[in-house]
């Protein structure tokens, strides 16, 4: 009840998860057929959506981001076919943080055959506006939102998947029964309760998020900082892997994405407190003191 007076939409189009990942497992198995159906995914981005295709023997198609991270409309409709039941958009995305035009994302609605699934587990550090407001107008729309990011609940393990009616029915129908813990329900009741202070807090983050890019600008080891509508940023690095092993020893843990599709050479750097801000800078000035030289070229 809360949650829906929250998004301004009914309790029936509401599915309260075991975290957003049970949302995504579920899609998989309401919509897809086992060694029959595909799913598109859109590199780089959240992993889950091929750990769940393959939990479920689904195919995955794949129509890699541009260069810059943006959709691209070209490879996601060559890679469509009749069999293609999911397609993913994570916005603002993982791991590269930018968010996805709106109109952009509701253009593909309307043109996609199957459920067009939009995960905004990091909206709430957007200054885009969420599309669950779009939900009854695009009966194919799934958007996806945790309360693990903004909300600060991750170990309680609490997503949404946001739909019409006759969608979340489904949801209701596949779902294990006492999916989520009377424990997380009433820490997220008592969270809900408190929305100002979430509020604040994500006020907070996002004015860390631009001093933090201000100041990595300032640093030689420091390639590009992609733009950022999320709670993290990704950077393109001199060397990441000996940058991450660096910080690390530091006692301070970034993500090394240099592995990932378009990600060479990334570390994507979580939003701290500005105590931990500054920690991970000094860090940074202690690294190039030592390796200056690497930076010469």
């Amino acid at each position: 009840e809360i949650i829906a007076e929250m998004e301004n939409i009914k309790q029936s189009e509401i599915f309260v998860g075991n975290g957003s990942d049970e949302a995504i497992d579920l899609l998989f198995r309401i919509f897809c057929r086992p060694r029959k159906d595909n799913v598109l995914i859109c590199p780089p981005t959240y992993g889950m959506y091929q750990v769940a295709a393959e939990i479920n023997d689904v195919g995955i198609k794949r129509a890699n981001l541009t260069a810059d991270f943006q959709l691209d409309f070209q490879r996601i409709n060559q890679a469509i076919d009749e069999n293609t039941k999911l397609l993913f958009i994570c916005s603002p995305n993982n791991p590269t943080g930018n968010v996805h035009a709106k109109s952009e994302i509701l253009n593909l609605a309307k043109s996609f055959g199957g459920i067009l699934v939009v995960d905004e587990a990091y909206i709430h550090f957007s200054s885009e506006k969420s599309l669950v407001g779009e939900i009854n107008d695009f009966p194919n729309l799934v958007v996806l939102q945790t309360f693990s990011k903004a909300w600060g609940l991750a170990g309680l393990r609490v997503g949404l998947a946001l739909a019409n009616e006759e969608i979340i029915a489904l949801f209701n129908r596949v779902k294990p029964p006492y999916n989520v813990s009377q424990t997380a329900q009433e820490a997220l009741i008592e969270a809900l309760k408190n929305k100002s202070e979430v509020e604040k807090t994500i006020v907070e983050i996002v004015f860390e998020r631009e001093e933090l890019i201000e100041k990595l600008k300032g640093f030689s080891c420091v390639l590009k900082i992609y733009p950022s509508d999320a709670n993290f940023v990704l950077v393109k690095t001199t060397n990441a892997e000996e940058i991450y092993k660096f910080l690390l020893d530091e006692q301070i843990v970034v993500r090394n994405r240099t592995n990932v599709e378009l990600c060479a050479g990334c570390l994507r750097i979580t939003i701290g407190t500005p105590d931990e801000n500054e920690s991970l800078l000094k860090a940074l000035e202690k690294y190039q003191k030592l390796y200056e030289k690497s930076f010469i070229y």
